[in-house]
């Protein structure tokens, strides 16, 4: 329940911030790879992801809103008989106060923009043969913001997840399950550079997160690494666009023991074990449309 109120009060929040806004963007995006993987699936998954992007900014700090509708080939299907591949939306928001901007105080110091408190939440719902993921997670915590040309934020969040999985397979549903409260150390970058005149930016995000305790079924969780970044080119002047309206690019991901699920078993326990599929090394394509 404290979950469920939470994603209705930042809704909320998104909502009046929304109407309150300094400045916006938004951007519709899409991504393929051909080398996704699932824990205890399988490996070169192919997968078509569309989402759209909100960020903004407003009186006392920013937000920042993303959902993903991620489309798998059949090599992740959607049912144990099922030659249809997954369906996913995942969703993502974070509300970050500017502590100089609430308060009056400078929080400036060499290599320092600023200081700040972020919250929000991350909850999915996937249809697939064995898991079914319906996770929900309320994430807080400080923020530094580096004093880099375009920015780098680095936050220190406490993470209160659950799920409540079905097994496709076996026709098994598990009551929604609390993990241990667990610290992520989050990055988040955007930096513009050029290349002989060409205009370029270094954009995406890192999450280092601790293991979680046990999982629903009583294995190891394992520590989580999840880099994905991206190399995009501004080619909006080429359509005779305004500046960051059509942008391509390349992604990587790299995605070590997704979802706190272990590559290999723990060191003091043989289960848990999620195979090749918990640790993902995706490179794909990039387009967005910013308006």
């Amino acid at each position: 329940m404290k979950y469920k109120l939470s994603l209705i009060a930042f809704a909320a929040l998104t909502s009046v911030a929304a109407q309150a806004a300094d400045w916006s963007d938004t951007a519709l995006t899409y991504r393929h790879g051909s080398k996704f993987a699932e824990p205890y699936g399988n490996t070169d998954i192919s997968k078509n992801i569309v989402g759209l992007t909100h960020v903004s900014g407003y009186k006392y700090g920013t937000n920042f809103f993303n959902v993903d509708m991620l489309m798998s080939n059949s090599k992740d299907p959607a049912t144990a008989t099922s030659s249809e591949g997954a369906r996913e939306v995942y969703v993502v928001y974070r509300n970050t106060v500017d502590l100089e901007k609430a308060t009056g105080k400078s929080f400036k110091t060499s290599g320092v923009r600023g200081l700040g408190v972020t919250a929000g939440f991350d909850f999915n719902t996937k249809t697939d043969a064995g898991y079914n993921s319906k996770k929900e997670m309320f994430v807080v915590g400080p923020t530094l913001m580096l004093d880099v040309p375009g920015f780098l934020n680095v936050s220190l969040l406490a993470l209160f997840e659950s799920n409540s999985p079905f097994n496709g397979y076996s026709s098994t549903s598990t009551p929604r399950y609390n993990y241990d409260t667990h610290p992520m150390i989050s990055l988040s970058w955007g930096i513009p550079f050029s290349v002989a005149s060409v205009p370029l930016s270094f954009e995406g995000f890192a999450n280092l997160i601790t293991a979680k305790g046990k999982n629903e079924f009583g294995g190891d969780t394992a520590a989580e690494t999840n880099i994905d970044m991206q190399v995009m080119y501004d080619m909006s002047s080429a359509v005779n666009a305004s500046k960051n309206t059509f942008k391509v690019g390349l992604e990587y991901q790299y995605w070590k023991n997704k979802f706190g699920n272990p590559t290999t078993a723990t060191t003091n326990s043989s289960t848990g074990q999620a195979g090749p599929g918990a640790f993902a090394k995706t490179p794909m394509i990039r387009a967005e449309y910013h308006f």
